[in-house]
């Protein structure tokens, strides 16, 4: 799976994991370059608190387009240590 944004791979992996219809890819899949930190952060019920990253490509920045539980709750233990896309992120085979 591939996750790109402005035509440049962002994340790219063999191993995502599937939740309510988006892929989880692995963090280290995750291009750090693009990658800018994000203070915003949202709640879910079953999953927890998350995180969000922001990404920035040839100058133009999608702000909190990636996101991440960094401590999920039991019920989403298999998307610990990992990242999921929006916000116009493609994410394709």
């Amino acid at each position: 799976m591939k996750a790109m944004w402005q035509g440049t791979v962002v994340a790219e992996s063999d191993d995502t994991v599937v939740v309510e219809g988006n892929h989880y890819f692995p963090a280290d899949s995750l291009r750090r370059e693009y990658v800018r930190d994000s203070s915003h952060t949202s709640g879910c019920p079953w999953k927890g608190t998350a995180r969000y990253y922001s990404l920035e490509v040839d100058g133009q920045t999608n702000t909190d387009a990636v996101w991440y539980y960094p401590d999920p709750k039991p019920a989403a233990a298999e998307i610990k240590g990992r990242v999921a896309f929006w916000r116009g992120v493609q994410v394709t085979t």
